[in-house]
């Protein structure tokens, strides 16, 4: 019998075992969650003799933190320019919160700001939002160690994936912090008249000399034929002329004459000023390259008030906070420019209402940056749709240490610029009409009714306040000195002539 071989079994093609198992397909994770940790069986294959770092999720968060802006120019990233986003960028990719592949390509990770900064701004409540890799803990203290001083993170929230730190604000509060004299009418005004061996002449800003701050050239706009009185008497207080003084009247400084404070009836005037600003008005006219036509020049401010006075350097200064839901470029500097301007008795208040039509163009004097920051971010409707699914976005947290932030860097900054620099100071000097021949106009009726003292002991008694004078009434007693001016061209001859004869009655 013929040995047989075996018959083995065949199996179709499509049946036959495989000799080794297919590997497993990687699940890809989520783009909020993205990469997914590798599976435990990958680390037994090498034995356990290396073990792998762990990798991270991409979590989205809102980034809250602090700036001075000083040496800045501005909040938004731009080429070639020193940026606040430039440093920020930078600092989360050395604490390798961003992949060397999304390195400067923000939208890989979807940044977004709540607010947008100038130059020389800063903020203590700004907030940041993209998806970083946050793991592992200590992931602020990373950031801080590659940031400079002046700017701090003070901690970072857990967000939806939907979240927006610009398109999720509900509002943004600024501050600015005006000097006390930049509302005092007489304070650094465009300049005064001395007495000399030629007679009467006209000086530089008395006060911007003793403090040893320079006037750059252009600052006070170009004289027009040579007529130095007709410029300077647009501002209240004048250039004051003294012919004769009293001995009691030489005894006395300028600062026991008159010391201007920050009192009730200021804080009233000034509020009412800013009150103007309340509400939804077109503000083409308080910033740059938006036409009165544009949708975007429409604007809703909540709230503008100036009722608290810090001091720093020596110096008071005025805290003005105003709440909008957004603001254009320059907006807020150009606000405060204009009400610096009509307190100061420069325009008219009804000059701020007029600003808002959209037929009427004025040029609008701009603040100065360095006393304006940002304050706070409001996310509310954000935090009341999420709030059981994700923690509140805001300051609460960390209030005590953005305070220290502020005084620290932010107030520090401000109060020493103006000691110094004399910032503000040197500002005031261009509010005049040849800068801004827009703050008076023919339409324009003032409001305010002028008020005249006169300096002798002759007649110290108080001249009616609805009277309008004379450029110059003098007596054989004093001068006149003017305390308030705005002159109503409609009425002007009739109190001209009721104001001398009220002089010649107190003469006699």
């Amino acid at each position: 019998m013929e040995n047989q071989e075996p018959q083995i079994e065949k199996f179709p093609q499509d049946e036959a075992p495989d000799n080794e198992p297919e590997q497993k397909k990687l699940k890809i994770s989520p783009a909020d969650d993205e990469p997914a940790p590798p599976p435990a069986a990958a680390s037994a294959v090498s034995g356990g003799a290396e073990r792998r770092p762990p990798k991270y999720k991409r979590r989205k968060v809102a980034i809250v933190f602090a700036f001075c802006g000083v040496g800045y120019q501005g909040m938004q990233k731009n080429p070639g320019a020193k940026t606040i986003e430039g440093e920020l960028e930078e600092a989360l990719f050395h604490a390798g919160a961003v992949p060397e592949s999304d390195r400067n390509k923000p939208r890989n990770y979807e940044w977004a700001r709540s607010a947008r900064t100038d130059k020389g701004v800063s903020a203590v409540g700004q907030v940041v939002s993209g998806r970083f890799y946050v793991d592992p803990p200590g992931f602020v203290d990373r950031l801080n160690s590659n940031l400079p001083d002046q700017i701090r993170v003070f901690g970072f929230k857990r967000v939806a994936p939907s979240f927006s730190s610009k398109k999720f604000c509900d509002r943004r509060r600024y501050v600015y912090l005006i000097p006390v004299f930049a509302l005092d009418p007489c304070s650094h005004s465009e300049a005064e008249m001395a007495r000399s061996d030629s007679g009467y002449e006209y000086v530089k800003c008395v006060e911007c000399c003793e403090k040893g701050y320079k006037i750059p050239l252009g600052v006070m706009g170009k004289e027009s034929d040579g007529n130095v009185q007709s410029d300077i008497s647009s501002n209240t207080c004048g250039a004051v002329k003294v012919e004769t003084l009293e001995t009691e009247s030489k005894a006395l400084g300028e600062e026991e004459m008159r010391k201007f404070c920050y009192g009730e009836e200021e804080k009233k005037r000034f509020n009412r000023i800013l009150g103007y600003y309340v509400g939804s008005h077109n503000f083409h006219n308080f910033t740059t390259r938006t036409k009165a036509a544009d949708p975007a020049a429409n604007r809703y401010i909540l709230s503008f008030n100036a009722d608290t006075v810090i001091t720093l350097e020596g110096e008071e200064f005025v805290k003005c906070e105003v709440v909008g839901q957004s603001f254009m470029l320059h907006q807020i500097r150009k606000m405060i420019g204009l009400a610096v301007a009509v307190m100061r008795n420069y325009a008219p208040e009804s000059l701020i209402q007029t600003a808002f039509k959209k037929d009427v163009r004025i040029v609008v004097p701009m603040a100065p940056e360095v006393g304006l920051y940002l304050d706070e971010c409001f996310f509310t409707s954000y935090n009341k749709r999420f709030k059981s699914t994700h923690e509140e976005v805001s300051m609460e947290e960390y209030k005590q240490v953005a305070e220290e932030f502020k005084w620290k860097h932010v107030y520090s900054h401000i109060g020493s610029a103006e000691e110094k620099d004399g910032i503000v100071a040197i500002w005031l000097h261009s509010l005049n009409e040849r800068n801004f021949p827009d703050l008076r106009v023919a339409e324009h009726k003032p409001d305010e009714v002028i008020v005249y003292k006169n300096i002798s002991a002759a007649s110290e008694e108080k001249i009616k306040e609805e009277e309008v004078a004379a450029k110059e009434n003098t007596n054989d007693a004093g001068e006149l000195l003017l305390d308030s001016k705005v002159i109503d061209e409609t009425s002007g001859g009739k109190s001209m002539e009721e104001g001398i004869k009220v002089e010649e009655n107190a003469a006699e």
